[in-house]
């Protein structure tokens, strides 16, 4: 079964519970509360201590890829050179914003709207998306670096159909030829 379809019926599931949750209840609101903050901050230093891993393990293995131009920005994309160690941070960087945007998030809706059922669908979510971090398998879990986790790493399909990095040798001698040609017209 694919990811997407797990993350729906992990939130589906978890949206049924929550409705028979009586977060009417203070205590029950202060105990959810307490599991929301404990699971963030349990993220978020499951993610500090795999940088701390990435940072030891000091992996200096060369990576080139061609990232996919974007459609909002055309001169995005072209050759990427660089590090796995350096690949790995900025990855576990971009799963630390995105944890630090779902409390920011979730600071407005609980703080200022008033809803409390979000509070335990992330407290699951947030869990669900640290086991699924691709960042965390490796280095964590000790799972190989091949297949899926191989880097870099596949993005699933956005709304417009962006693709992921290519990695293919044809691909990379391409860009490579097209980074030249744009010096020398400099």
């Amino acid at each position: 079964m694919s990811a997407q379809m797990i993350n729906l019926g992990v939130s589906l599931g978890a949206m049924q519970l929550a409705r028979k949750i009586p977060f009417e209840d203070p205590q029950v609101l202060l105990y959810v509360r307490v599991a929301y903050v404990s699971v963030q901050l349990i993220v978020l230093g499951i993610y500090y201590y795999v940088s701390t891993k990435i940072k030891q393990k000091n992996d200096l293995t060369v990576l080139k890829y061609v990232e996919p131009k974007t459609p909002m920005n055309p001169d995005s994309g072209g050759l990427v050179t660089t590090t796995v160690r350096e690949y790995d941070l900025q990855e576990t960087s971009k799963a630390l914003k995105a944890v630090l945007m779902g409390i920011g998030m979730m600071a407005f809706m609980h703080g200022y709207l008033k809803y409390t059922q979000p509070l335990f669908i992330q407290a699951l979510m947030g869990l669900k998306g640290v086991y699924d971090s691709n960042e965390v398998s490796i280095h964590l879990l000790g799972k190989k670096a091949d297949g899926d986790l191989k880097r870099p790493f596949k993005q699933p399909p956005g709304i417009f159909g962006a693709t992921g990095p290519q990695t293919d040798a044809a691909a990379i001698k391409e860009a490579e030829a097209a980074e030249k040609i744009a010096k020398k017209d400099e």
